[in-house]
């Protein structure tokens, strides 16, 4: 917009012309001196063009900027309500990091269908469903037990086969950062770390029943409904020191000694005190 040579009327300054301006600045000569001035602000309440098309288009011009200032500041208090919210989940996490007790049954054994067995091993992270009845029906269900000490263990068992042959296809420790009481989505995601997936010669020597038991029915191996139960983590530590003495390749077995060693000191288990398997197919 050329405004050179128009003539304005500033409230303080009287009557002028424009002799400079560029995108953020003004300058008008009044009568007796020049004045320069914030460029388009000083429009908007100090400053009146005498041509009228030009102050219409000036007008549009500043109805633009306006509108283009309230959008950003619509984006910048939608960051700081982000970054609120954030903070607050921060807060709430670090309370839950400080004060949290480790339950002795704190470990997941998930049951994967054929589907999940692939995108579980591709996307490191599997899907706890969602609860059937009650006023929260539809909604993911929380793993409220899981927390920064706790492993996922991934299963299967054939359609065709008994529930005593469900295998153990691979185990990963939660996210650093997981908190099962703030889990919202319900998707429970890996560790960048520790994380194992098994041959298929290693999951036929790794049954699940072989280190799970249900106590109040020791003969009895079911599984019921739902896609996930909670476990011992003694049992999960059993499982990890078992997985170290199959792995042959040097820098598989490396990790599962690694995992091994963090789990047990997420757990306070001391390795050497670990006992022996005792699961429902070793009591048949």
């Amino acid at each position: 917009m050329n405004l050179i040579n128009k003539k304005v009327t500033h409230k303080r300054f009287g009557t002028g012309n424009i002799v400079k301006h560029n995108e953020t600045s003004i300058e008008i000569h009044f009568a007796s001196e020049s004045k320069k001035f914030v460029f388009p602000d000083v429009f908007e309440k100090h400053l009146k063009l005498h041509d009228q098309s030009v102050a219409t288009s000036l007008e549009q011009m500043l109805e633009k900027k306006e509108m283009e200032r309230k959008e950003e500041e619509l984006r910048k208090e939608k960051e700081r309500e982000i970054l609120r919210k954030q903070h607050e989940l921060r807060l709430e996490h670090e309370k839950l990091m400080k004060n949290h007790k480790h339950h002795p049954e704190s470990q997941m054994v998930f049951w994967c269908d054929t589907e999940e067995q692939i995108s579980a091993f591709e996307e490191w992270r599997v899907f706890s469903g969602v609860i059937k009845s009650g006023n929260n029906k539809g909604k993911p269900n929380k793993p409220s037990r899981l927390h920064q000490n706790s492993a996922v263990l991934l299963t299967t068992v054939d359609p065709n086969q008994p529930e005593q042959d469900r295998k153990i296809l691979g185990v990963y420790m939660v996210n650093e950062k997981f908190v099962g009481k703030l889990c919202e989505d319900g998707y429970i995601p890996a560790h960048s770390e520790y994380k194992l997936q098994l041959t298929e010669q290693e999951s036929e020597q790794l049954p699940f029943y072989k280190y799970y038991v249900n106590e109040k029915s020791p003969d009895k191996m079911t599984w019921n409904t739902g896609k996930y139960r909670y476990f011992s983590n003694a049992w999960m530590a059993q499982i990890l020191r078992d997985i170290v003495s199959l792995k042959t390749d040097p820098k598989e077995q490396e990790l599962a000694k690694g995992f091994f060693k963090h789990f047990c000191k997420m757990n306070k288990i001391l390795a050497q005190e670990l006992p022996e398997p005792n699961g429902a197919l070793m009591r048949s």
